[in-house]
């Protein structure tokens, strides 16, 4: 999903400011009829992140109403859990937020007992999960990642590398996230070194890297109109998340047949996104119930298919797809998840907003 990552003061007191203001964004249509007032599930999760199909079936089979509220960033979820008590129950932060609220103790350590279909999660996703290793605080709920889309007719020759955005010859017709861990990990990922690095000379030449290779060739740095840049033709190579222009496009035949998606060859960023519950839940045994209904793989099959999405963590769910993901298991696994980078992410926002965005 289309993840606003970074832990600035900045970000968050204009987060809590907004949620003070307006509070979260309350999903329509999702409980459904019948009389399950008396047990209720309060969620919290990312705008568009769980089909109400879903919703619907948890609600009736286990009897209870579901209230499900929406959020934009983490910065958004943090602040609006910073400003007080929320009566939510699950919430679905990334990997890096993940670290930061289990070390300020905003999360319930998970009762692994109460979540048999934990069996289901790949080996090799939980290898990734450094920052909650044993699930102790955490339960994966979908590992994702950006990549570049090309149209294919008007770019017929391309490698499937970063290299692209180096390529002169389509010098403004490429856009890239405007997502400072996103961007700098794929630059940091391109010269050999890890997404993740906290070594200011490594980040430092990876700003000078975006600063003379990448951005002299692309439009802009861009998070929220790259799908429709892309599907009138302003752009014709995008670092960005597939699914946000595979909705738009999804009409437009001719487009769709042009178009490819690929993680470069060199690896690129990811995210993982958790379900979480909180230390002040109300209806834990609830959001226990729904955790391990999330990964029945029926369940989790149908999640991915809504999406197109591969069952990237969900190993029997994979059998059950009826859907063709746009990309592989195996593409996912060669990306680097993003951490909390500690006290370097001053460096990195110093380096992004002071000299790579200036000017932008």
């Amino acid at each position: 999903m289309n993840k606003m990552k970074g832990f600035t003061v900045l970000g968050i007191t204009l987060a809590a400011i907004s949620v003070l203001l307006y509070g979260g964004c309350k999903k329509s249509g999702v409980v459904s009829e019948g009389n399950n007032e008396g047990r209720r599930l309060y969620i919290y999760n990312w705008t568009y992140y769980c089909p109400d199909s879903i919703i619907e079936k948890f609600e009736k089979e286990f009897g209870v109403r579901v209230i499900y509220d929406e959020y934009a960033s983490n910065e958004e979820l943090y602040a609006k859990l910073q400003a007080g008590s929320t009566g939510y129950d699950i919430i679905f932060p990334s990997a890096d937020y993940i670290s930061i609220m289990k070390n300020q103790g905003m999360l319930a350590k998970i009762d692994k007992d109460k979540i048999p279909n934990l069996v289901n999660i790949d080996p090799k996703i939980k290898e990734k999960c450094l920052f909650d290793p044993d699930f102790d605080y955490h339960v994966p709920y979908y590992y994702g990642a950006a990549g570049i889309i090309v149209n294919t007719k008007n770019v017929p020759e391309f490698e499937r590398s970063w290299s692209i955005f180096e390529r002169g010859d389509l010098k403004n017709r490429m856009v890239m996230l405007d997502d400072m861990r996103q961007i700098m990990g794929a630059a940091l990922i391109k010269l050999g070194y890890s997404g993740n690095s906290t070594n200011r000379d490594e980040i430092s030449e990876a700003k000078d890297f975006i600063i003379t290779k990448w951005k002299p060739n692309i439009t802009k740095f861009d998070s929220e109109g790259f799908g429709k840049g892309y599907v009138i033709g302003d752009f014709w190579v995008v670092y960005g998340f597939y699914e946000a222009v595979l909705d738009e496009i999804t009409d437009n035949e001719s487009l769709l047949s042009n178009t490819e998606f690929f993680i470069p060859e060199e690896g690129a960023p990811a995210y993982l996104d958790g379900m979480c519950i909180l230390r002040d839940a109300k209806n834990t045994d609830l959001a226990y119930q729904f955790i391990n209904f999330i990964h029945r793989p029926d369940i989790y099959a149908e999640f991915t298919d809504y999406f197109g999405f591969p069952s990237t963590v969900n190993i029997p769910a994979r059998e059950l797809k009826a859907e063709e993901s746009f990309v592989t298991e195996e593409d996912m696994l060669r990306t680097q998840l993003e951490y909390d980078v500690d006290d370097a992410l001053d460096y990195y926002t110093d380096m992004w907003f002071n000299e790579i965005r200036i000017g932008s």
